[in-house]
């Protein structure tokens, strides 16, 4: 993503998972913990995506510690695409890697956790939010882009969740992600001519995003200036 994103191999349950890892500038301590979910596999999704680094990007600036993991089967990543149940536990083993990095911040175990994702990943990421629930250790909050709602089962997700759909969406059509959210009541931010890889319009993803977070500290505040 920049000069700064670290790649790095972690043993997962299928084998070896490949991550891109970027922290806060100035080596500044980090407010939380970011985890991101990129599109599908099968259809050229990786982590690299332009999406899924928006997503990464605007959640450094907000001074969290993000992982971009490619899904099993993709890039250096080990096993084969799994239909997003074994790419939950990918990410779950990815977060207990998370958990250890002390040298992100020496309270890293208990740092909040954003989770993010773009198309398919927003299915993996809201099972994922929904285990950590069920656990007892939920998630701060979720980002959902492109929520893929005509095509997998969308968990429900807290009613903070920011969720940002393209007006001109013809991979999942608005009106799926509407009848998805309208029984949980959960708003949908509608980019105006948006497709669903938000082609010119990926600085409304950070905007939208930076604009409903809290604001700590000059991470904060640099992300909302520069989106």
């Amino acid at each position: 993503m920049n000069v700064h994103t670290r790649e790095i191999i972690i043993p997962g349950p299928a084998g070896d998972i490949d991550l891109s890892i970027d922290l806060p500038a100035g080596g500044a301590a980090s407010r939380g913990l970011a985890l991101i979910g990129h599109p599908h596999p099968l259809f050229a999704g990786t982590k690299n995506n332009k999406v899924a680094q928006t997503l990464a990007r605007t959640f450094v600036q907000l001074g969290y510690a993000t992982v971009r993991p490619n899904f099993r089967g993709v890039g250096k990543s080990a096993g084969e695409h799994d239909k997003g149940v074994g790419e939950q536990e990918d990410l779950l083993a990815v977060l207990d890697w998370m958990r250890q990095q002390t040298a992100w911040s020496p309270d890293v175990a208990t740092l909040p956790l954003a989770l993010g994702g773009f198309s398919f990943g927003t299915f993996v990421v809201s099972h994922v939010a929904r285990t950590l629930a069920q656990r007892g250790t939920p998630a701060e909050r979720l980002a959902l882009v492109g929520t893929a709602a005509s095509r997998w089962n969308i968990a429900d997700v807290p009613a903070d969740t920011i969720v940002i759909h393209g007006e001109l969406d013809d991979t999942v059509p608005l009106a799926s992600v509407l009848d998805w959210a309208r029984p949980q009541e959960l708003p949908v931010t509608v980019i105006p001519g948006a497709d669903h890889f938000f082609h010119r319009k990926l600085h409304l993803i950070r905007s939208v995003i930076a604009g409903a977070w809290p604001a700590t500290g000059t991470s904060a505040t640099a992300a909302a200036q520069d989106a």
